[in-house]
């Protein structure tokens, strides 16, 4: 998938891109492939299909808001709220989901965060490229942030167990987690860990979104209960 390509699928599947947007999407391939070259934040061999398995696959939490969390979706499209919403993607790396997302919601504010340097260094320069205003990038691990957001996001940075003592009192409305492979025992373990009923995690199909087969068991796992 290159990037025309790119532009056409998100645009049916999320509404049309201003020309602001498409340009942004469009100068993440240079910037990121000139990245790589001194700091491997993507895998070597897939680089190319970058558009496709990073910002694509990113956009799916999105793709999940459209249909499950419509009037956030709307709002951090429009960015009419005078609070607009808050939104921590913990684990960034060098940027995903958090950038492709907050390309997609202007309306929204987003806090980029990773433990390692050299990767935060990369996401920050990337949205300083691209010209995001709603983007605060921040070196820190997890527990150390302070604060509370509306949403955490995340993808696959560890297992959920692990991952949820991390945001333990720092979300108000849920948490969106890109996870792959088979996740039923994963689930079953943190619903009893933390008590959590089952009828507050949902997971969505992203292959019932973008019918690819990379997306085949990859999931969105909303967890809409504070822990």
């Amino acid at each position: 998938m290159d990037c025309t390509e790119f532009i056409h699928t998100a645009g049916n599947l999320l509404g049309p891109l201003t020309a602001g947007q498409e340009e942004q999407y469009r100068m993440l391939e240079g910037l990121y492939r000139d990245w790589n070259s001194k700091i491997n934040v993507i895998s070597r061999k897939d680089i190319d299909a970058l558009y496709l398995h990073h910002v694509l696959h990113s956009l799916a939490i999105a793709g999940y808001m459209k249909s499950f969390l419509h009037n956030d979706f709307l709002a951090a499209i429009s960015g009419t709220p005078a609070t607009p919403l808050s939104i921590l993607d913990l684990g960034t790396g060098g940027g995903f989901p958090g950038i492709p997302l907050a390309i997609l919601f202007p309306g929204a504010r987003f806090t980029l965060c990773d433990s390692i340097g050299k990767k935060t260094r990369v996401a920050e320069a990337v949205a300083e490229a691209i010209g995001l205003t709603n983007v605060t990038v921040i070196n820190a691990r997890a527990e150390d942030i302070d604060g509370k957001f509306d949403y955490i996001v995340s993808r696959a940075v560890t297992s959920l167990d692990r991952f949820l003592p991390w945001v333990r009192g720092k979300y108000r409305r849920g948490i969106l987690y890109l996870k792959g492979g088979d996740i039923i025992e994963e689930l079953s373990t943190v619903m009893c860990k933390f008590r959590i009923p089952g009828d507050s995690i949902h997971t969505w199909h992203v292959d019932s979104w973008m019918a690819d087969p990379y997306f085949a068991g990859k999931f969105v796992i909303s967890i809409d209960r504070r822990i």
